[in-house]
C-alpha cells in the first residue's frame, strides 16, 4: 500500500511539473483572445479531453509499442530522461521549449486540438513521462497513472477556466517563477530517468 501511495505521489508530481497548468495559463489566454466565453469553454473542454485520450492510448499500449519497435526499457528511460531534462533546462533558462513553441497562431477553434492538446498538454514530454511510469509495472500501476493523469486534466481545465482571474490576482511574474520551479523539477525527473536507465543496463539495481 505504501508503495502505491509513493508511486502515486511520484506520478502526480511528474505530471504536474511537465503539464504545469499554472504556467500554461498565459498560453491559453493568448490563444483564445477575442473568443466569447462559450467558445473558450468549448475549446477548454475539447483540449483536455483530447490530451487525456492521447496519453491514455500511449499508457495502455505502451508495452505493445515497446515490443513492436523492439525498444528496451533502459534505452527508453535514458532517451526519455534526456528529452525531459532538455525541456526542464529550457524552462529554467526562461525559454519556451521548442516542443511547445507557438508561432503566428490565429484564433480558430481548432486550436483545441493543436497546439493546445498537442503538443502543449499531451506533448512528447508528457507522453514520455507517462510511458516511463508504466514501462515495467503492473495493471494496477497503469490504472493509477491513467487516474492521476485524468485528475491533472481536470486541474488543467479548472486553471484554464479561471485563467483570467488567476492571472490578474497573482500576476505574470509569479507565474514565471512557478514555471522555473517546475522546470527544475522536470530536469531532476529527467536526470533520475537517465540514472535509472544506466543502472538497469549494467544490472546495478
Amino acid at each position: 500500500m505504501e508503495n502505491l501511495i509513493s508511486f502515486s505521489v511520484t506520478v502526480f508530481t511528474g505530471f504536474f511539473a511537465i503539464m504545469n497548468p499554472i504556467s500554461n495559463m498565459p498560453i491559453f489566454l493568448s490563444l483564445v483572445e477575442g473568443a466569447d466565453e462559450t467558445t473558450k469553454k468549448r475549446i477548454n473542454i475539447k483540449s483536455v479531453l483530447i490530451a487525456f485520450i492521447i496519453v491514455t492510448i500511449f499508457v495502455v499500449l505502451g508495452k505493445f509499442i515497446f515490443e513492436l519497435f523492439g525498444i528496451t526499457i533502459p534505452a527508453f528511460k535514458i532517451t526519455g530522461g534526456i528529452l525531459i531534462f532538455y525541456v526542464g533546462f529550457e524552462m529554467l533558462q526562461s525559454k519556451k521549449s521548442d516542443i511547445k513553441h507557438i508561432k503566428n497562431t490565429h484564433f480558430d477553434e481548432n486550436i483545441a486540438v493543436s497546439p493546445l492538446a498537442i503538443p502543449i498538454l499531451a506533448g512528447p514530454g508528457t507522453i514520455v513521462t507517462a510511458m516511463n511510469f508504466v514501462s515495467n509495472t503492473t495493471y494496477v500501476h497503469i490504472g493509477l497513472v491513467i487516474l492521476i493523469f485524468g485528475i491533472m486534466c481536470l486541474l488543467t481545465f479548472i486553471s484554464f477556466s479561471l485563467s483570467e482571474i488567476i492571472a490578474k490576482k497573482i500576476g505574470f511574474n509569479v507565474i514565471s517563477v512557478i514555471g522555473k520551479i517546475m522546470g527544475l523539477i522536470i530536469a531532476i525527473i529527467g536526470t533520475s530517468m537517465v540514472i535509472e536507465g544506466i543502472k538497469i543496463s549494467f544490472n546495478l539495481v
